[in-house]
């Protein structure tokens, strides 16, 4: 099957962001899309120390962020804005105000019968723009159960797009990860690819080959793969979305739609279970 349009553009622009060019040129690009973007390098390294276009993109802290340890504290797992957020209805959930889409049509079919087990559970939607920092890390305390590589097509994830193209998360690319928190409660991180997304990394998971020539989904399942709230789990390699999905009375959220937040805030409660 021939790639979507929207993949070939993102795979140029992909190898032309991993490029090593002459040092001077290569700090010209780089703090000409510093400035572009108005990124805030003050957590990184200088623009010109980054031998790539997306090693910049992929940049590292060079200072850990602190955050609430607190078992109940639910963290962002990445600088982002939120999109949209609340509860899961009928098995759907919105990817903006007035666009809906089927639950079980996003996680798909490895996991049928999780829409049912996440009804009337909450969702939250993250997304990384361009300027923000592209890694993300666990939100909270979580036990890896499997995670499904779904191909699709690159369609942007900002606003404008989310606002009149229905099913975008369904379309494009992404990468489900079923995960249970302590209590043993359902949980789903879901990785949506955007355009100009020329990979999304799973550090616990090197088989994954986005934007490539896959055309069937990659199921993979894990043994006691366990994570700690804050740890890195991998990156964007431009901006995208996450997803947060999660079973009823689990979390509670706190942050509203609209709200800009940095990895390490505050999003959410886990809703810790009666004689626990």
């Amino acid at each position: 099957m021939a790639k979507h349009y929207t993949s070939m553009i993102s795979s140029v622009f992909g190898n032309f962001a991993k490029m090593a060019f002459p040092a001077p040129l290569q700090h010209f690009v780089n703090t000409s899309y510093v400035a572009l973007m108005g990124l805030d390098m003050s957590e990184f390294k200088h623009p010109k120390e980054y031998k790539t276009l997306n090693a910049l993109f992929t940049r590292s802290l060079e200072k850990e962020r602190s955050f609430d340890g607190s078992e109940d504290v639910v963290i962002s797992p990445a600088d982002s804005l939120v999109t949209d957020l609340g509860t899961i209805k009928d098995k759907t959930a919105y990817q903006i105000k007035g666009m809906a889409y089927r639950l079980d049509e996003l996680l798909g079919g490895d996991y049928k019968g999780s829409a049912q087990e996440l009804e009337g559970g909450r969702y939250i939607n993250l997304y990384l723009s361009p300027k923000d920092y592209h890694r993300y890390h666990i939100p909270m305390d979580l036990t890896v159960k499997s995670l499904t590589h779904i191909p699709g097509k690159l369609y942007p994830v900002n606003m404008p797009l989310l606002k009149r193209k229905p099913n975008l998360f369904i379309e494009n690319e992404r990468v489900v990860i079923e995960c249970a928190d302590t209590y043993g409660r359902l949980h789903f991180l879901v990785l949506v690819g955007a355009l100009n997304v020329g990979k999304m990394a799973v550090t616990f998971e090197d088989a994954i080959r986005t934007n490539s020539e896959a055309n069937v989904s990659k199921h993979y399942t894990y043994n006691n793969l366990s994570c700690k709230k804050g740890e890195l789990f991998g990156w964007f390699e431009m901006g995208s979305t996450i997803l947060l999905f999660s079973q009823k009375d689990a979390v509670a959220l706190g942050v509203s739609l609209g709200q800009k937040v940095r990895f390490g805030d505050q999003i959410a409660k886990l809703q810790i279970p009666p004689n626990q």
